[in-house]
């Protein structure tokens, strides 16, 4: 795979208690994508959070590491993120664990083959790596008949 770069914009208004901001992403696939302190806290409807950017984001990229790994044509994969932010002695708030709850149908797959296939789409994740580098990374995999 070739050099990827992307880029997210961003504007905040007031403080961190009360203010607001805006994520938009140059694609157009989302754009003034309200989020604030309180969005971190109590998801709200037609809002988001960092932490939901980076749970969408982990979710994407280990799916499409596990279709690599199955190389399957006919495989379906279904992942779910939670991605969780904590506050750590002396440390403040931070992200402490993604947790991804991995299901898939793929005819005539077997078990231990697909345990070594989720292994390796975790070694070949980027977020799974970078995450990981600093927080923990847990994966509850469901081969599914």
């Amino acid at each position: 795979m070739p050099r990827v770069e992307r880029s997210a914009e961003v504007s905040w208004e007031g403080n961190l208690a009360r203010g607001e901001g805006r994520i938009s992403a140059p694609s157009g696939i989302f754009s003034e994508a309200p989020y604030s302190a309180a969005t971190r806290i109590a998801s709200r409807p037609e809002t988001t959070s960092p932490e939901e950017l980076l749970a969408a984001a982990h979710a994407g990229c280990f799916a499409m590491s596990l279709a690599g790994e199955l190389r399957e044509a006919g495989a379906r994969i279904d992942v779910t993120a939670n991605v969780v932010l904590d506050e750590v002695d002396g440390k403040g708030h931070q992200i402490v664990e993604s947790q991804l709850e991995v299901r898939a149908r793929a005819p005539g797959l077997e078990q231990a083959a697909f345990d070594e296939a989720v292994e390796a789409a975790d070694r070949g994740c980027p977020f799974s790596r970078l995450i990981a580098a600093a927080a923990k990374v847990t994966i509850n995999a469901t081969l599914e008949d």
